[in-house]
């Protein structure tokens, strides 16, 4: 699902690697724990793998399709829950679920059931209506994670997701996880 072959990146004409050579594959099934220090390259190796980032050189490679020859491709095959939540705060809920799922192309009746069930798991359903920039650090976090599952991704690659959420909306998300690989997708976070 995930191949990174000999990946290395540089910032500007600095001789420091932020990822030094890294060659790691991740397969289908797999829930795959990126961990380490702050400073080891972990969030510069999800932008990598989202294509936010380009290779200094080695190839990304999601699902057999590269990252540099096809993004596109690629990405459709991405859910993404960043680290941070630069949402666009003045749409509500429910029209920044659609409009990621209109990103995605994913059809009326898809979606309508991908939104009213994550809504209803997260206990977001009285709050879509409402402008983002009300939600607490936590249900924006949980909205961040429906937009990620919109399309029924193949992958969900994700930074820090379990920070702002609480108990319950964790063990949700862990369940939605060994969900996915249980169906031969696969998580890297």
């Amino acid at each position: 699902m995930i191949d990174f072959d000999h990946v290395v990146k540089q910032y500007g004409k600095s001789n420091v690697r932020a990822v030094d050579d890294l060659t790691l594959h991740v397969g289908k099934g797999q829930l795959f724990g990126f961990i380490g220090p702050n400073g080891a390259g972990k969030t510069t190796t999800i932008r990598l793998l989202t294509g936010i980032l380009q290779p200094t050189s080695g190839s990304v490679t999601i699902g057999g399709v590269s990252m540099k020859d096809d993004p596109i491709a690629a990405k459709r095959m991405i859910g993404f829950v960043p680290d941070s939540h630069e949402l666009y705060d003045r749409l509500t809920g429910m029209e920044y679920l659609n409009f990621m799922a209109d990103v995605y192309g994913v059809g009326a009746q898809e979606r309508k059931a991908h939104i009213e069930k994550y809504l209803a798991l997260f206990e977001l359903e009285n709050a879509a209506g409402e402008q983002i920039k009300s939600y607490s650090r936590g249900m924006k976090q949980k909205l961040t994670i429906i937009a990620a599952w919109i399309h029924d991704p193949k992958l969900i690659i994700m930074d820090e997701p379990f920070v702002g959420l609480d108990p319950k909306a964790s063990h949700l998300l862990k369940g939605m996880m060994r969900e996915l690989c249980d169906r031969g997708g696969a998580i890297f976070f």
